[in-house]
């Protein structure tokens, strides 16, 4: 038995909100760079997960599968037609994680 969410339509990845306690496993975990962390006075560590590159998602599930708090979901295949993993999406990946799991405010993609 599955326990797979059904996806939003056209959406590759969301967020149970309520269920992250911000401990940044899926930002570290995501390869394309789709996940941040933001500021949220409410959350259990003052953060909360944001996805800030959507249209990057390639579907590989590893956020969905570090999870330990099931928060994080990506549809499958069947649902959403995935981006593929480019030199962009990996740049602001690592700019995500050289700056404590949050995408610089002062970010700019590379073209």
């Amino acid at each position: 038995m599955s326990t797979q969410m059904t996806a939003p339509e056209n959406t590759p990845v969301w967020v149970d909100s309520a269920r992250c306690k911000a401990c940044d496993i899926c930002v570290d975990a995501c390869p394309a760079g789709v996940l941040s962390m933001k500021a949220d006075p409410y959350s259990t560590l003052g953060a909360n997960i944001e996805i800030v590159a959507m249209d990057a998602c390639i579907g590989c599930n590893e956020c969905e599968l570090s999870c330990p708090d099931f928060a994080i979901y990506v549809a499958t295949k069947q649902e959403f037609k995935f981006a593929k993993l480019t030199d962009s999406s990996k740049a602001r990946q690592e700019a995500i994680n050289e700056n404590g799991y949050r995408l610089p405010t002062d970010y700019k993609e590379a073209n």
